[in-house]
């Protein structure tokens, strides 16, 4: 087991599995250029790390994140666009580790999920919601466009309608309506979630590991890309997948009617 704390996050990889847990529940986990830094040194880590198979980020607190903290924003309004250059720097780098590295990302949300916070849960590859918990657009509430993937995420999983509606209504939605509509994976009793998140994690962290890293490629080019050209990027990546030792222990196992062990390699 590996710990380590950062100023806004604290990380913990056990079995496979990293837990990256916000850390500022006093100010409720604001996306501010600290944090933000913080999760890039985090996915950065996590990426690189081939013990990291699943990984599962989390909040301490009431809220799992209120978004920008408006208190310190406001303070200088010269100073407004180099705070917001500087979060959304590290954020964006973040976004893009998580989204290219071979392990699964899962959020486990909590009581209020704002501005940044609902663009991380889209970006997730899994993420499961309290019932109490409130999904809250906010940034047209507060005059400002979407940033931190917002944009990327939010289409591809709730369709470029609904996401329209969200974030230029200033919607505000409950758990089950973002699981009817696609931006989380699962709902669970509030005290539940964590218990449920951390199963998930688990049994993607024991997954062909290799496998999923492809998928995750292959999603987020199916989209933009030709049918041709996604067709073929399909065919390169099961060429690649047949390489790894998980393809052959799992066709090995479903010959002769057993569950695989998979190792990520």
């Amino acid at each position: 087991m590996t710990v380590t704390a950062y100023d806004t996050v604290e990380l913990e990889i056990r079995e496979n599995v990293a837990h990256v847990t916000l850390n500022q529940p006093d100010r409720g986990n604001p996306f501010d250029p600290r944090m933000c830094a913080d999760i890039a040194a985090v996915a950065n880590r996590c990426s690189a790390d081939p013990a990291v198979r699943a990984v599962l980020i989390q909040a301490r607190g009431k809220f799992f994140s209120v978004g920008v903290d408006v208190k310190e924003l406001v303070r200088d309004r010269e100073a407004m666009p180099y705070f917001v250059q500087d979060a959304t720097a590290a954020m964006n780098a973040a976004l893009a580790r998580f989204a290219r590295m071979d392990a699964p990302v899962i959020v486990a949300a909590q009581r209020m999920v704002v501005g940044g916070g609902v663009a991380l849960t889209a970006a997730a590859d899994f993420a499961v919601a309290g019932a109490s918990v409130k999904f809250y657009a906010a940034y047209c509430g507060a005059g400002l466009s979407s940033d931190v993937g917002g944009t990327a995420y939010l289409p591809r999983r709730v369709g470029l309608r609904r996401a329209t509606e969200f974030l230029m209504r200033n919607q505000t939605w409950s758990a089950a309506e973002a699981l009817e509509y696609g931006l989380i994976s699962g709902v669970a009793d509030d005290d539940d979630v964590p218990k449920v998140a951390a199963e998930l994690a688990a049994e993607l962290a024991a997954g062909p590991t290799r496998a999923f890293g492809e998928i995750k490629n292959l999603l987020l080019s199916a989209l933009e890309t030709p049918l041709e050209t996604q067709l073929e990027l399909e065919a390169q990546a099961m060429l690649r997948s047949t390489r790894t030792d998980d393809a052959w222990a799992g066709m090995v196992a479903l010959a002769e009617r057993r569950k695989p062990t998979f190792t990520g390699r």
